[in-house]
């Protein structure tokens, strides 16, 4: 037995699903009208030369519709107009009629391509029933106390600052607070430190593999950093032979950028890479051969720089908001690769973050790291997608690249 509640659901989902196959067999109907039109408007400009065709031919329709480029439908309705009638046709009607039925086809089609129109038109067409066929309640509307729901987990747990930390070959902890480096952490024999996100106990911490997948798992339920962690792939399920990219923590407003090697990336709320399902949810889509990028934050799209690098050392500087925000994606060009060495994977983009308005940018070069001002970041300014300038000698094979406020360890 259904409850009101249910029988309602189903109800708006098949009137949802009616008014949505009223509006394509409308559409269906402007677009076949238009398209007869097009044919209208040719005979009208070409009327002598179409009433001496059918006059002529016993035949006129296949030379009709070689001579004018015509469909079999538009020649059909040429056809089917009296000589009188389409001498008769006045081009400002065609196209006054074509002007109607464009906008009235640019309506369906913006209505049938948005959920929230189509949700809209719904509610409207109901209240208007409601207003011409209704009749006054018989009965009072009672409000009743809410029904027992169950107590969400993460409420009930303590909010702390905490760091999950992703080593090369997968494995996951994570350490409360964030003054932890954790480059220094044991690792096990042939791995090492891939990357490290800052947010609280109570957020969900979102991983992405090198297929530009994103997968999700409460921050809280993460091993302790006192240990060497655990897999993903023991709580996951990537697909066979991906390995584990970049890691991510915060609230679902907070924006992050993706990016792959081969220079292409976008902006992201964190909230559309959450997933519960253990396959986790396909977001970053990938050129041949390119490699997923650690994601950085971004705290201000409006005032942030967006720092990339190459693997041959060139670096381009340019405000995030270039960038556009998706769900999912390939995204934009960020940094230019020519093309064949981006084919080869000779030259590829090594590393990208996002910049605070005033801050320094950290780069990392095997032992040695050089941090750039603000000021001197200016230098390297330039056009979205250009291959940026080269940094000095000695700095030109780049490993990391970090804004100060988030160097590893630091908060």
């Amino acid at each position: 037995v259904k409850n009101l509640k249910e029988l309602l659901e189903e109800w708006l989902e098949f009137r949802t699903e009616t008014v949505t196959r009223r509006l394509r067999f409308r559409l269906d109907k402007v677009e076949k009208r238009l398209h007869i039109l097009d044919g209208l408007l040719i005979a009208y400009l070409n009327l002598d030369e179409v009433i001496a065709i059918i006059r002529k031919h016993d035949q006129p329709k296949p030379v009709l519709m070689k001579h004018f480029k015509l469909t079999d439908a538009q020649t059909e309705a040429i056809l089917e107009t009296r000589l009188r009638h389409l001498a008769k046709l006045e081009e400002m009607k065609i196209r006054g009629e074509q002007k109607d039925l464009a906008k009235e086809r640019e309506g369906l089609e913006k209505t049938l391509g948005s959920k929230a129109k189509l949700k809209k038109l719904v509610r409207d067409e109901l209240a208007a029933d409601a207003e011409t066929y209704g009749d006054p309640r018989r009965s009072q509307l009672v409000e009743r106390a809410p029904a027992a729901q169950a107590i969400d987990e993460t409420e009930l747990l303590p909010t702390e600052p905490t760091t999950v930390i992703l080593s090369k070959a997968g494995w996951v902890r994570a350490a409360k607070g964030h003054e932890l480096d954790p480059r220094t952490l044991a690792y096990k024999s042939g791995d090492g430190f891939l990357a490290a996100a800052y947010g609280k106990s109570n957020q969900p911490a979102v991983f992405l593999d090198s297929t530009g997948r994103a997968y999700t798992l409460p921050a809280h339920s993460l091993p302790s950093a006192r240990s060497q962690g655990e897999p993903l792939t023991g709580r996951l399920t990537p697909p066979p032979g991906a390995s584990f990219a970049g890691a991510l923590i915060g609230e679902p407003e907070d924006k992050w950028l993706v990016a792959n090697d081969a220079g292409y990336g976008f902006v992201v709320k964190l909230g559309e890479l959450v997933s519960r399902n253990r396959s986790g949810k396909a977001t970053l889509r990938l050129p041949k051969n390119a490699r997923v990028l650690v994601p950085a934050p971004v705290q201000n799209v409006k005032t942030g720089l967006l720092a990339a690098v190459s693997s041959e050392g060139h670096i381009l500087v340019f405000p995030v908001k270039q960038l556009p925000e998706l769900a999912r994606g390939k995204g934009n060009k960020i940094m230019g690769i020519p093309s064949k060495k981006a084919a080869s994977h000779e030259e590829y983009m090594a590393a990208v973050t996002c910049v605070p308005e005033g801050e320094a940018l950290v780069i990392f070069s095997g032992q040695r790291h050089m941090t750039l001002s603000a000021k001197e970041l200016r230098e390297y300014a330039g056009e979205r997608g250009r291959r940026g300038l080269k940094l000095p000698r000695g700095w030109r094979t780049v490993e990391a690249v970090y804004p100060t406020s988030r160097m590893p360890g630091i908060e």
